[in-house]
């Protein structure tokens, strides 16, 4: 989750930079609308912690002693 972090700090930098050559783009949302920032934050955020929970909790169910004998 500290890559999403890290991804998510630089994307909204970068997003936030760019509103001057997107805000001709956008019809009705202020281009530094911070309700749309914080959602589209928080979507992002929520698929990545189930992308990331699903496998780990998977592989916390292998017997670590198993896990190394196989390979």
């Amino acid at each position: 989750m500290t890559l999403v972090l890290i991804g998510l700090v630089a994307g909204t930098a970068a997003a936030m930079g760019s509103t001057r050559f997107i805000s001709s783009q956008l019809y009705g949302v202020k281009p530094t609308d911070p309700l749309t920032f914080a959602v589209v934050g928080l979507v992002l955020s929520a698929t990545a912690a189930v992308a990331v929970y699903l496998p780990a909790r998977r592989a916390s169910t292998i017997e670590p002693v198993t896990a190394l004998r196989w390979e």
